[in-house]
């Protein structure tokens, strides 16, 4: 009879033999046959339930890896010169794997015993699991200043771009990394804060000519006012933080949640996990659990994290970067649902029936264990039949019940009516040198959509939780729009020949059924942008006015503590209301709900203008090497000074100024948004197909001038001696002359 090994055993032979983990492997290895396979199958269910086994397939397998970013001790150089590191954060029974650290070209010098945040990537094939790069040293906190390089005899200086810069840096010789005169430039503090002369910097990124693209979001950066640089004590708070223990915690980890996040996602902080509902009261019911990472736990009320977070009030996301509300060891790793590390996180459990309707919820603070970060692509892909190796094994259990639930939450919809806009948004993708690539429009998947949804019921029940608790909170409002903008709707509509209805409360549903007799005509793009324009923009406050465009009675952010502030507080209302600690609302949060209302919401329209006009910069760059060529678009926008143009390749948004608009004068009436020529009488409308040729490109500015070739396929004017009304109206395009009577109508009920 063979001895049955011990389950330390068991975890050191699976850690030393990761290619024979299935149950018949360990039993052979130990010489276990027949009955006493039994008690092995005891064993193993039992280290799964401690969280030390995880089974995959059929397959056990150690659960724990290293998160992406974690916190590493540098180990002495071996006799071939290579540095390896410990992570020190490593809670497995298994030995702990090793990790090469290669430093980068631009890295501060690391020793032994020098404790870093690194982030590892997992590798295979050699004698050690994982290379790491060097974030920063722990206890170091470098200040970041971005200027221009002035070359001197012996090295040269920075002078700041940065508005509120009140000195000069003085780098050194051998720290100019090859910089050249008047390069826009990337430094760190180099050596202590003196109180004399000029502060020290070394050069840890040359960015070249300041117009250049890979400068454009750091110029955004500053142009703006957006923290990018934390204070010392702020990483100081951060760097002593631990991972957040189960203590009281209900403990979820053997369920199997699952992140759904775009591919080049840094950080994960939502987690889902669905199965269809066993109630027999609820037939075709599902229910559907949504794990957040637990920010509070970590940000606390006062603290200096606390406050920093505040002050940024938001992440704000460029096509080559992020600046993030969080500091990375908090974002990138304690914060983030990393597949098979133990995260704390504030979950709640909902119950929908069979049409999708949540008839229940609970809230509960809780550990779970991710068994997979996957993208939205594959998750896509494994449902419509093309799983690859990491979502097969999870298809039948794990992905189908989402899309199942998903699916019923189509029909609450359908009677919710929320807005329904068909607005593409692009996506600029760069090269490694910060050119721009491609410009492309996101594809929009039903794995999209699905955690779009759930996302949306998690932040209603928080909302309708904190209601019930009768707890202070900060609702995201978004109001109906002015009966003005509604109005130029209205006679948008009309002059398109549809109809929107008028004495009635306005509900999503009228707007959605003037886009639905619009969808697939030559107005489809106009009405669609006319709508977004006439929509209020929505904000955050402690009085509830609901949400019109998701047609919601009820609703507040929950969903990302990591990069919103408004979501940190509607944590610390359910930690409060339940009573799950003493990192709750505090006293100061509920007397300035208000103010920090105010404050994000405008800290939120900041990132939105950074990021718009760094966008405008790329493509503008992207768009410089083509001037003179022509592109097909749609009037977007029409002002006194000229007319807007949506380019279609890309949706970059070029001028035509009024004075290039052929050889005469050109009427412009506010109220229809229209520029009438006065001697041919043509008119030019938002929603017109157009070509137009590239004129210039200014990539500093991200501007783009324009000249209008044609209008509805039919050439330019030439003004003067046409008559009005003649054959040169009709050049026009006749699909736009009975818009521009039914405009006139207009004009003439109005008077």
């Amino acid at each position: 009879m063979a001895r049955i090994p011990s389950k330390t055993e068991i975890l050191e032979w699976i850690a030393e033999n990761p290619g024979l983990t299935a149950k018949r492997d360990i039993a052979k290895a130990f010489g276990i046959k027949g009955a006493e396979r039994i008690d092995l199958k005891r064993i193993l269910k039992e280290l799964e339930g401690e969280g030390a086994l995880e089974r995959r397939r059929k397959t056990y397998l150690d659960p724990d890896k290293l998160p992406p970013v974690t916190i590493l001790m540098i180990l002495p150089a071996d006799r071939n010169g290579d540095q390896f590191a410990r992570p020190l954060e490593w809670e497995s029974e298994a030995p702990a794997p090793r990790v090469l650290f290669k430093a980068g070209k631009t890295d501060a010098p690391v020793a032994e015993g020098d404790r870093i945040l690194g982030r590892v990537t997992e590798v295979r094939g050699e004698d050690y699991q994982y290379e790491a790069r060097l974030i920063r040293k722990i206890g170091t906190n470098p200040h970041k200043i971005l200027g221009i390089f002035r070359k001197g005899a012996e090295g040269g200086r920075i002078v700041p771009i940065d508005k509120g810069a009140d000195k000069d840096w003085l780098v050194a010789a051998g720290a100019t990394e090859g910089a050249k005169d008047g390069e826009l430039v990337e430094a760190e503090q180099a050596g202590p804060k003196g109180r004399m002369g000029m502060p020290r910097a070394r050069i840890i990124a040359r960015l070249g000519d300041p117009s250049a693209p890979k400068a454009v979001s750091l110029i955004a950066i500053h142009q703006h006012g957006i923290p990018d640089d934390f204070p010392d004590d702020v990483i100081a708070e951060t760097d002593r933080m631990e991972p957040a223990p189960l203590g009281d915690r209900e403990d979820l980890r053997h369920l199997p949640f699952i992140t759904i996040d775009p591919a080049d996602a840094r950080d994960h902080d939502d987690a889902c996990y669905a199965h269809a509902d066993d109630d027999p009261k609820n037939e075709g019911g599902h229910v559907v659990w949504v794990a957040i990472a637990d920010v509070a736990h970590y940000v606390t009320p006062g603290s200096e994290l606390d406050r920093e977070a505040r002050n940024r009030g938001n992440s704000t996301y460029f096509p080559d970067r992020v600046v993030p509300m969080l500091p990375e060891r908090l974002s990138g790793d304690l914060c983030s649902l990393h597949e098979g590390v133990a995260r704390a996180v504030i979950a709640v459990w909902m119950k929908l029936d069979a049409k999708g309707r949540k008839v229940s919820h609970r809230f509960t603070r809780a550990m779970i264990k991710s068994v997979a970060s996957l993208n939205y692509t594959e998750v896509q892909e494994a449902q419509d039949g093309q799983a690859n190796e990491r979502c097969a094994p999870l298809l039948a259990e794990v992905i189908a019940p989402l899309y199942g639930a998903y699916e019923a939450t189509k029909t609450e919809r359908a009677m919710r009516q929320p807005l329904d806009l068909d607005l593409p948004e692009r996506k600029i993708e760069l090269t490694d040198e910060g050119e721009v690539k491609s410009v492309a429009f996101r594809e929009r998947l039903d794995a999209h959509r699905l955690i779009e949804e759930f996302m949306i019921l998690a932040n209603v029940a928080a909302a309708e939780e904190l209601l019930r608790l009768r707890r202070p909170l900060l609702f995201r409002v978004h109001e109906e729009p002015s009966p003005d903008k509604l109005d130029a709707l209205r006679e948008v509509a009309e002059a398109s020949g549809f109809t929107l209805a008028k004495g009635q409360v306005l509900r999503t549903e009228h707007l959605n059924r003037l886009l639905a007799q619009a969808e697939g005509t030559d107005f489809d793009e106009l009405l669609n942008i006319s709508t977004l324009r006439s929509m209020t923009q929505a904000y955050y406050a402690p009085e509830n006015f609901g949400h019109f465009g998701l047609a919601l009675k009820n609703y507040a952010h929950f969903t990302s503590p990591i990069r919103r502030y408004s979501d940190l507080i509607v944590h610390r209302a359910l930690i409060s209301g339940h009573g799950w600690g003493k990192d709750g609302l505090s006293a100061a949060d509920i007397e300035a709900l208000k103010e920090t209302g105010e404050h994000i919401s405008d800290t939120e329209r900041r990132s939105m203008a950074a990021e718009r006009d760094t966008t405008d910069r790329y493509l503008a760059a992207y768009l410089s090497e083509r001037v003179g060529s022509e592109f097909p678009g749609r009037i977007s926008g029409v002002t006194r000074f000229g007319c807007f143009v949506r380019l279609d390749e890309t949706g970059a948004d070029g001028l035509i100024p009024i004075r290039t608009l052929g050889r005469e004068f050109f009427h412009y009436d506010q109220r229809t948004q229209t520029l009438t020529g006065a001697d041919t009488g043509m008119t030019i409308s938002v929603g017109q197909r157009v070509t137009v040729r590239l004129a210039e490109a200014v990539p500093v500015t991200g501007g783009l001038m324009l000249e209008l070739l044609s209008v509805e396929g039919g050439p330019m004017p030439g003004g003067g001696s046409a008559r009005r009304g003649g054959p040169v109206r009709r050049r026009v395009g006749q699909a736009r002359a009975k818009t521009a009577k039914v405009k006139l109508k207009v004009e003439r009920r109005r008077r």
